[in-house]
């Protein structure tokens, strides 16, 4: 096939499917009830407010196969 047929393509119908896929992703991040499972991931890092997480909460026993 040739290269402008390609060309053709990628600057059209790509660029349009792309957009889409865009505009997907942005309505799924953003679709209701999904906040609940975001404010829960973005409260990992302080689960331990208290007192250091113990070996075994943070994971460095199964990194060496314990």
């Amino acid at each position: 096939m040739d290269y402008h047929i390609f060309r053709e393509f990628a600057d059209s119908w790509f660029l349009i499917f792309l957009f889409v896929f865009f505009l997907g992703i942005v309505v799924w991040v953003f679709r209701p009830g999904s906040r609940k499972t975001y404010e829960d991931t973005s409260d990992i890092p302080f689960r331990h407010e208290d007192k250091p997480a113990s070996s075994s909460d943070s994971g460095e026993n199964r990194d060496r196969g314990e």
